[in-house]
């Protein structure tokens, strides 16, 4: 960047009031201010303004409206009285809507495994039970799946942070992009915001680097827009996108059933639900509100109503949100592109952010000391028309790894795998043993090329002219 370009740059944060982010300008070297010249110009600060004004001096995010609040509808699994016809019908719908290249897959990936003890992209954790295929893989091989049996082309779009692109570009390439052909990924990067003081002034967490992170899941619908990947998407013929997170190995990349509610009912986002297990149980809540479809995070919704029932004794408030949905292109493209009256707000969250003091030592906060703004996707929900949200089995699309022990961790998902594929087993009449959870004695993995599903197991099995040995350490292969 010549000088003055970085004399103007300077001059737009100094009409900000946002000077005292280049304070240290003097004692940089060229390559750091470069690098500080480069985050501050990611920087839009007429955005950033609005936001301090409507957040900085208050006392935080008023959070969600509950006035009014009423459950909001979903079409159940058909395993617990949802209409079989009606569900094969969606599927035929949504395979049709796959053989003909409309759909595509899209994964928020921005996260790191720290949480879980692991250094790198969490999409690079090994998660499968005996071969420890990665969350990438076993994504990667889903998709696969599909496009061999529909005889399609499904683009994928991965959505990276600052923090882990080159990583997670360099995973791909080194595994040979899991079977994929190159020109099949996409990858892009996530927005950022800068973090800033009850003041409204920008931190940094060192003297050439801007305290930035990541805008959110909801940040996802404009890196979709400002990255070009929805004018590809629109090139390639896709108007349909399955949107899920890189934490969950369980999920159904590609669940036709789901596409086809979608289509059928001409939704421009529709969601997937699993009931929640008890009342504290932290997902966020499909609930309808102005005759609109939200989303009412668990932290926003007091105690007392996430323990109400209805009559049959069943939680009101029962549908759980697991971050699953399938979205037009054409409304992100609306949403992302902040068409006006459909922009998606940020929140704020108050976090302790270490940070540069006025001598230029680090300062590590024990109480939080500056906000940082993100956007939620669901966010979103209110926006689109024809909301859908249907059901799904727990057991079959949700067990993420956030927590390196306990519930939600490494060996709860493997545990739930294992269930999965025990009880593909069991219902085609092999014989195994397994607990009163339903975990078998051993541990044994099924691919998705082999089987992704258990209609695609049973077809599979019943192909097979010599059944093999379900027995420790086996695992079935395409």
């Amino acid at each position: 960047m010549s000088s003055q370009s970085a004399e103007s740059v300077r001059a737009r944060f100094e009409e900000a009031g946002q000077a005292h982010v280049f304070r240290f300008w003097d004692e940089l070297s060229e390559g750091s201010r470069a690098s500080l010249l480069e985050q501050a110009e990611e920087i839009d600060l007429g955005e950033l303004g609005d936001l301090v004004a409507k957040f900085a001096a208050g006392d935080g995010d008023e959070g969600p409206a509950l006035a009014g609040l009423e459950p909001a509808p979903y079409i159940p699994h058909p395993r617990h009285g949802g209409s079989p016809e009606e569900w094969a019908a969606a599927r035929r719908l949504g395979e049709e809507a796959i053989r003909a290249g409309r759909v595509g897959a899209f994964t928020v990936a921005g996260g790191q495994g720290t949480r879980l003890g692991y250094d790198g992209p969490k999409g690079t954790f090994p998660v499968t039970p005996v071969t420890k295929k990665t969350l990438f893989q076993v994504f990667a091989e889903k998709i696969q799946a599909a496009e061999r049996r529909y005889a399609a082309r499904i683009p994928w779009f991965v959505m990276t942070s600052h923090a882990n692109h080159a990583a997670t570009v360099a995973a791909f390439e080194g595994a040979g992009y899991y079977g994929l052909s190159a020109d099949r990924v996409s990858f892009f990067t996530q927005g950022r915001m800068p973090a800033v003081d009850r003041n409204g002034k920008i931190l940094l967490e060192a003297k050439d680097r801007i305290a930035m992170s990541p805008d959110g899941h909801g940040g996802s619908l404009r890196a979709l827009v400002r990255s070009g990947a929805v004018a590809k998407m629109r090139a390639a013929g896709v108007d349909t996108l399955s949107y899920f997170q890189v934490d969950n190995p369980l999920v159904r990349c590609v669940d036709p059933a789901f596409i086809g509610f979608h289509l059928r009912a001409g939704s421009e986002m529709s969601s997937k639900m699993i009931p929640k297990a008890y009342p504290e149980e932290k997902v966020g809540h499909f609930c309808r509100r102005d005759g609109t479809t939200v989303v009412i995070e668990y932290s926003d919704m007091p105690m007392e109503m996430q323990r109400e029932r209805d009559e049959s004794g069943r939680l009101r408030f029962v549908a759980g949100s697991i971050a699953i949905h399938i979205l037009d292109v054409g409304f992100v493209a609306r949403v992302g592109g902040g068409e006006s009256g459909s922009e998606l707000l940020f929140h704020r969250a108050e976090k302790k952010i270490p940070c540069v003091g006025e001598d230029g030592d680090v300062v590590k906060p024990e109480e939080p000391n500056g906000i940082k703004f993100e956007m939620f996707v669901f966010d979103a929900l209110p926006f689109a028309e024809n909301a859908v949200i249907i059901e799904t089995l727990r057991q079959d699309d949700f067990s993420p790894v956030k927590n390196a022990d306990g519930k939600d961790s490494p060996r709860s998902a493997v545990e739930d795998q294992l269930r999965q594929f025990a009880r593909w087993v069991l219902a085609v009449g092999v014989e195994l043993p397994v607990d009163d959870t339903g975990l078998p004695a051993f541990a044994f993995e099924v691919s998705p090329f082999f089987a992704d599903d258990e209609e695609a197991f049973a077809k599979r099995w019943a192909a097979l002219k010599e059944k093999p040995v379900i027995k420790e350490g086996a695992v079935l292969e395409d």
